[in-house]
């Protein structure tokens, strides 16, 4: 029988401090900066200085060193920095660690020429919705969410599936890391309202953000599960309410509940018992 070869540790063996003092605080500054700049189309030095609550000379010396590894790139003429092929390429070394990307593609594909809608695929991040990929319709009045973008777990379809099928402490520990803002005046804002809610998602196994976000628009979303059961990506159609009626929810709804069971199947995953 061959020895056991023991596996390097991925920090000192003695090191269990997470406390503010023991991070390097000027790397600390840098993913602020690096956030800043993802966060738009193009910014100005005094913008990501604003932003990122920096100087603006303790902004540029991050960006020039950001820059240096590709990870941020200045446009010249205009003056502004965006973010750099290398963010990039570390972004998906992410997505290529879990295969629901890549299992989840061709799935969204079919659903979308099946009903001419938008499909999502998200997480939920520190008490965020965040899309991780999207299959476009091509109609020229559409939802779009470019991979990367955040959103409210509370008035998200993919969030509210999310939710629904956590465990309750999870949920409310998620809930708790985020407002529950009212976006529009269909927005479910109330502990009881959104209990309630969860309680009618688990049962029919989807969830519908019926413009609680954006006037307007509407999504149905449902779930995908990984192999110990637990609720870790979601699945949405979205577009504009005059197409996605409330008269199509239930069909939508079952078209996507099977999406979702679909992917989970692809990545080895089960729904939870019970």
């Amino acid at each position: 029988m061959a020895p056991q070869v023991g596996r390097a540790r991925g920090r000192p063996r003695s090191f269990h401090n997470t406390a503010q003092n023991s991070l390097i605080q000027s790397l600390d500054r840098a993913m602020d900066v690096l956030k800043v700049v993802a966060g738009g189309s193009g910014l100005s030095l005094t913008e990501i200085a604003d932003r990122s609550g920096q100087s603006a000379s303790t902004a540029y010396r991050i960006l020039i060193t950001l820059e240096k590894h590709r990870v941020v790139q200045f446009d010249e003429p205009a003056q502004l920095w965006h973010v750099g092929l290398e963010a990039f390429r570390i972004g998906s070394s992410f997505l290529g660690r879990t295969s629901i990307v890549e299992q989840s593609r061709p799935v969204m594909q079919r659903i979308m020429a099946e009903t001419g809608e938008t499909a999502n695929l998200a997480i939920i991040d520190r008490g965020e919705v965040i899309f991780v990929s999207q299959v476009e319709t091509h109609e020229p009045i559409r939802a779009f969410f470019r991979p990367g973008t955040r959103g409210p777990v509370h008035a998200s379809g993919i969030g509210k599936a999310l939710l629904a099928f956590l465990p309750e402490i999870q949920a409310q520990t998620i809930l708790k890391q985020g407002a529950q803002d009212a976006y529009t005046d269909k927005t479910i804002v109330s502990g009881e309202a959104l209990a309630a809610e969860m309680a009618t998602i688990r049962t029919r196994g989807w969830a519908i953000d019926d413009e609680e976000r954006t006037p307007g628009m509407r999504c149905i979303a449902a779930p995908i599960f990984n192999q110990f059961g637990e609720a870790v990506a979601g699945v949405s159609l979205s577009g504009p309410a005059f197409r996605i009626t409330p008269k199509r929810d239930a069909d939508y709804g079952v078209l996507v509940r099977k999406a979702a069971d679909e992917i989970t199947r692809a990545i080895g995953g089960m729904p939870p018992r019970g």
